[in-house]
């Protein structure tokens, strides 16, 4: 029966997948029932209808893990919510391995997983052989079992959620295709489709696969590619047991799950096939591709040997089907930074099932407060980068980003397609000067440095890389005498107009209205008191301000700049990150090597920390700031990028007579971790207090006009804290942290390390990790006085406590 469609609603979905009925699902649980959902075919009739249905949840950060962890919960109760069946099983699901290296990645997962509150188990060859008497196990080497993952039949865990959105009053609509999006002033305000329009005050994009076509008609960046996704069905096989555990072998890059007594494999191989690269055809409904054998050929032969019985089963089904893939494996959520009211969710890289319950909750949560509900920085559609729309460098990274998933997971590994997108002048120069590149937003970056007769590559492990000791020489130059550290992948933004002044300082935390060429290091906060952004602010004149951020929330800070701008304010916000290359020139020498070379006078006197100047370098005019995030003095120096090479070369030739050395940012995650600088996105994140944080220092509580944020810290430092954010010291200088290792204090867990690196000068591994104190005592003598340890990969190291930067703690060498 044809439906009429509404001329006016105040949310319209456009996706009939299992995430758009989710979101719609969840915002009518909030009591919201003016909710259409579009589908332009039959509900489930793009991907859902074919995915494997695994329901893990594992992730690799809290916050995913516990919307996954929601997702099962859900799916456990939603049969008997909605009557409608979902084939939901709690069967567990297990990790197996051969391999040693995959050993200590699985039992670094183990220890992630009782951060997250996850059970789970190590298991030997022979209790693998127990849980799946099918495989051969001889090789292996060990294993992770989860026993709380499950399984479940996607379509009806779809047709569930719809069912439970209507009896809330949602619409759901089949048949009915999105042609455009309405907007209006930067707002949404409807949707055009094959039977007509709908008037609206919120669209949210759930396309699936088509989710990149509708951003592209609403001016939205959503960087997603489809790629081929395979998998066979065998006939009925004998001994395997209906309760089996889902199987991962991913040193295989194979999944096993039991299907009716059958078993369906499927694989995430190393190089995939992207497809659609000329759109997605809107008729595409309940299709499949063309077989592959040649394919999937490598990665049956695997499992032929992880599951002898496959070589005696009949194969009943060989499925090839489209999934979407972004850039970085992980899905967008949240509202987009270039339209008003225009929410996404989409690009959930074979997750989707396991994720649709926890990301349609956030999302309604999202749409219906207007802020997230909790740091959802992972899955932030404004972590995305413009260039990412490209159809050409989606394609071209989806061919490796599909078989990222049962790739292993090393530390600083570095994405190996659709590289060299941004670059910096210097690049040439730098790749001379033996640097090895990662990639940050797009931007290459110089991480390490290999000297003469080094090869500038990784080779990735657990301990030591091999350029551990090099960058160590970095750190150590940077310490004693100067190192150059190309920085241009800032971000930077200039506010201007009459009413610049009033409005940042309504941003900031911190006081603005300084004088003229003072830099001020300063938190943007929501309204809870969290931390938006962690950056520096530099008052050019007057009525101009230089803003300087992470590249990694490029877009995420300038739309928080512009969005909170009154409409009737004086302030003109301008992206200036393409204008300018930054090298920081940083250590002991960095005075008398700018000293050397400009006749602008660089003493402490003239030139004292926290303040801004042009100055006069080789043939160029530069704005230096005397800041840090190393803890050394030294300088950032701020270059139109038609000049920088000039600049560069002149610093290089005469750096050779002070001990000038390139640096990368491996040595500067080490330089900044021992003054205990922290990194937003880690250390500090939406969810995050500048009083929990430590970073009270930099709020300004008494600033005329206060500042978004004020009455939530106000509040909190009222009731008193309940956690801090506690640098933490290995005693043992041999092990490594890298993130989200467990933390004791006194033989119980009370937080995990946030970010850490391997502090040379101090010469053991450092982290940061929030302590929670449930008796509410957070007084540096309750902190400091306790047990503290950390666990690794099983093991627990003891550690040292500090609140206090354990390199130059009162800041001498920076403001010398």
């Amino acid at each position: 029966m044809t439906k009429t469609l509404p001329e006016q609603s105040q949310i319209v979905i456009i996706g009939g997948g299992v995430i758009g009925c989710s979101v719609a699902y969840h915002l009518t649980k909030r009591g919201c029932k003016d909710v259409v959902l579009l589908e332009r075919s039959q509900l489930t009739c793009g991907t859902t209808w074919h995915a494997a249905g695994l329901i893990g949840q594992m992730r690799a950060t809290n916050n995913m893990t516990q919307l996954a962890k929601y997702t099962a919960e859900l799916y456990a109760g939603l049969e008997e919510e909605t009557g409608q069946a979902t084939g939901f099983q709690q069967t567990g699901s297990m990790f197996v391995t051969a391999n040693t290296d995959r050993l200590e990645e699985i039992k670094r997962t183990a220890s992630m997983a009782t951060v997250f509150g996850i059970e789970s188990h190590m298991i030997s060859p022979s209790e693998i052989k127990d849980l799946w008497p099918l495989l051969a196990t001889e090789d292996l080497i060990g294993g992770l079992f989860l026993p709380t993952d499950g399984k479940a039949n996607p379509v009806d865990i779809t047709l569930a959620l719809a069912r439970g959105a209507r009896s809330r009053g949602a619409n759901i609509i089949e048949g009915v295709g999105v042609t455009d999006i309405l907007k209006e002033g930067g707002r949404v305000t409807g949707v055009v489709t094959d039977q007509g329009r709908i008037n609206a005050e919120i669209v949210i994009n759930c396309g699936g696969m088509w989710g990149h076509q509708l951003g592209r008609k609403a001016g939205v960046n959503v960087p997603l590619h489809a790629a081929e996704h395979f998998y066979i069905v065998t006939d009925p096989m004998e001994g395997l047991a209906a309760n089996a555990p889902v199987v991962r072998d991913p040193d295989a890059y194979a999944y096993y799950k039991e299907d009716a007594g059958k078993l369906l494999l499927g694989c995430f191989e190393p190089i995939a096939k992207p497809w659609g690269m000329d759109g997605i055809p809107e008729r595409f409904s309940f299709d499949q591709l063309p077989d592959d054998w040649d394919h999937f050929e490598p990665v049956l032969e695997l499992a032929l040997k992880r599951l002898p019985a496959l070589e005696t089963a009949g194969i009943q089904l060989f499925f090839n089907g489209p999934e979407s893939f972004t850039p970085d494996d992980r899905y967008l959520l949240g509202e987009a930074p270039e339209l008003k009211n225009f929410f996404v969710a989409a690009g959930f890289n074979s997750v989707g099932i396991q994720s649709a319950g926890g990301a349609g909750r956030v999302l309604a949560d999202w749409v219906l407060d207007g802020y997230p509900p909790m740091d959802l920085w992972d899955v932030d559609i404004r972590r995305m980068m413009p260039f990412q729309t490209n159809r050409k460098y989606l394609r071209d990274r989806t061919v490796e980003s599909l078989g990222l998933l049962y790739a292993m997971h090393w530390p600083f590994r570095q994405v190996e397609s659709a590289r060299g997108v941004r670059k910096s002048p210097l690049h040439s120069s730098l790749n001379d000067a033996g640097a090895c590149f990662g990639e940050l937003a797009g931007w290459e970056r110089p991480n390490w440095y290999a000297p003469e007769g080094v090869e500038a590559k990784y080779e990735y492990s657990y301990g030591r890389q091999n350029w551990f000791e090099h960058s160590a020489a970095e750190h150590k130059a940077v310490r004693e005498k100067v190192g150059l550290f190309d920085q241009t992948s800032f971000a930077k933004f200039e506010l201007q107009g009459r009413d610049a002044t009033r409005v940042l300082n309504q941003i900031c935390a911190n006081d603005i209205d300084v004088d003229i060429s003072r830099v001020v290091y300063t938190q943007w906060l929501n309204h809870h008191g969290g931390i938006e952004a962690d950056l520096t602010v530099t008052r050019l004149a007057t009525d101009h301000y230089l803003i300087v951020t992470s590249g990694t929330s490029q877009v995420r800070d300038f739309s928080w700049l512009k969005r909170n701008i009154p409409e009737d304010a004086h302030a003109i916000a301008t992206d200036m990150t393409s204008a300018y290359a930054v090298l920081g020139i940083m250590g002991p020498n960095s005075r008398a090597l700018l000293a050397s070379l400009t006749p602008d006078d660089m003493s402490n006197e003239a030139f004292p920390f926290g303040t801004s100047a042009v100055i006069d370098l080789g043939y160029a005019r530069v704005r230096a700031s005397r800041i840090t995030y190393v803890g050394e003095l030294g300088w950032e120096l701020y270059i139109p990028m038609e000049f920088v090479q000039d600049v560069y070369d002149v610093i290089v030739e005469e750096g050779k007579n002070h001990g000038l050395m390139h640096a990368g940012y491996h040595a500067l995650n080490s330089l900044r971790m021992e003054k205990a600088y922290r990194h937003w996105g880690h250390d500090i994140t939406d969810e995050d207090s500048p009083l929990e944080s430590g970073l009270g220092f930099a709020v300004k509580m008494d600033k005329p006009g206060g500042f978004i944020g004020r009455d939530a810290l106000l509040a909190q430092k009222e009731k008193g804290l309940n956690r801090r954010l506690v640098l933490l010291k290995l005693d043992d200088s041999d092990p490594l942290l890298y993130h989200n290792e467990p933390v004791y204090r006194n033989g119980m867990m009370v937080g995990h390390i946030t970010s850490a690196m391997y502090g040379h000068t101090l010469k053991a591994s450092l982290g940061f990790a929030y302590v929670d104190c449930p008796d509410g005592d957070t007084t540096a003598a309750c902190i400091l006085s306790a047990d503290y340890e950390i666990e690794i990969a099983g093991e627990r190291f003891s550690a040292s406590p500090s609140l206090q930067p354990l390199y130059d703690p009162k800041m001498l060498k920076v403001k010398s």
